[in-house]
């Protein structure tokens, strides 16, 4: 406990900003390289729909680089934390749900990267979960990016334009479809209650 305690004093020490921020920036130019060849073969209308990870991360780099300017953007936090969590548990089931089905056995068809990528879109989650008490942002602004992520999963799935899969997941995409739509919905609900806990503090800040 004393140790969990001690990584959350870190949150806002500039030491640790600066480690996210870099770790971050890195990972959002390695993801949106990751989709380069889906981003070729994508309608130039569309593009800002396709790569949702690196985007994910992208937000959550732009937040830290202000708190670290010591200035915030509420919509960019409520970005960030939306699709921080989403695109990371998303990325982790869809690889662990593609080996499921993969012939050649669950654990045979798991390679390095695929480790790699579960455990750095784990990390986003974690991110958005760690920074969740720190951020400040409010209904409006949750408003504003579930329209967002409601209209991607929209286009997604109505376009086909959703993240390629493996062969074995492709022929289950609508399942793939409701499931990403549940996540939107379950990731807004868990944001909300934070919004909710927040308010509820300083209520009860005021009454002492």
């Amino acid at each position: 406990m004393y140790a969990l305690q001690v990584f959350l004093s870190w949150r806002q020490q500039r030491w640790f900003l600066w480690t996210l921020f870099v770790i971050n920036f890195l990972g959002t130019v390695y993801g949106y390289y990751w989709y380069g060849n889906q981003m070729q073969q994508t309608d130039w209308k569309l593009l800002i729909f396709v790569p949702d990870s690196p985007t994910a991360s992208l937000f959550f780099t732009v937040v830290i680089f202000l708190y670290l300017l010591n200035k915030k953007s509420l919509l960019l936090e409520a970005f960030a934390a939306i699709t921080l969590f989403k695109y990371g548990i998303w990325a982790v089931v869809m690889i662990l749900w593609g080996a499921a089905l993969d012939s050649n056995g669950f654990i045979s068809s798991l390679t390095w990267e695929h480790y790699m990528l579960m455990f750095s879109h784990l990390g986003m989650a974690v991110q958005a979960l760690l920074y969740a008490p720190i951020f400040r942002f409010g209904y409006r602004q949750l408003a504003i990016v579930s329209i967002w992520t409601l209209l991607n999963d929209a286009l997604d799935y109505g376009l086909d334009i959703h993240p390629w899969l493996t062969p074995e997941l492709e022929v289950y995409d609508h399942l793939v479809g409701w499931f990403t739509l549940i996540l939107s919905f379950t990731t807004i609900f868990l944001f909300s209650i934070f919004i909710e806990k927040r308010k509820a503090n300083k209520t009860s800040n005021f009454e002492t």
